[in-house]
């Protein structure tokens, strides 16, 4: 953290590096996301370019030049899940806890929303209560839960479903 002011900007290709570390540091925590390291170069990149070929809501967290988190709203090639957004979302540890989370959800769900998404989905870990608290305050609501659908090692966590149905957001707290 150096200090200098946070912004959330769309993903543009010059954060493509920033973006692998970011995602390969939160990876190695190994209780977010389902990644374990940094992704492959070749996959991210491809990764990249869909996203930014098909428009999709793609943001990232800079302080000072540098990627400390991201936020990405992807989607399935079904005709039939066209209207729906799959979201991807982390911070590095220091900026957690401070509304960053909540202004880059924010910014994406709006940014879906214009895009003319209709739902929104997520898989979160049980255990990650900070986050389904914030994905409740913005309107996600509980749809299930996989029972130990995430296992690093000898780790295993239950992993819940979420989602948003724009036009059914309750008051945002």
């Amino acid at each position: 953290m150096n200090g200098s002011e946070i912004t959330i900007l769309p993903f543009a290709p010059e954060h493509l590096e920033g973006f692998r570390r970011c995602v390969g540091a939160v990876a190695r925590e190994k209780r977010w996301i389902a990644f374990t390291d940094m992704p492959p170069p070749a996959e991210t990149k491809q990764y990249i370019e869909w996203m930014l070929a098909n428009r999709l809501p793609f943001f990232v967290v800079l302080d000072g030049g540098e990627v400390v988190g991201w936020c990405d709203l992807s989607q399935t090639n079904r005709p039939t899940q066209s209207h729906i957004g799959i979201l991807g979302i982390g911070l590095l540890p220091p900026y957690r806890d401070r509304g960053i989370g909540r202004r880059l959800l924010e910014t994406a769900l709006e940014a879906a929303r214009a895009r003319g998404f209709e739902r929104i989905t997520l898989h979160v870990h049980a255990n990650n209560e900070r986050a389904r608290k914030l994905y409740e305050k913005l309107g996600f609501r509980f749809e299930g839960v996989m029972r130990r659908a995430f296992k690093v090692d000898e780790y295993y966590d239950d992993v819940v479903v979420m989602g948003l149905l724009f036009g059914e957001e309750r008051a945002v707290a």
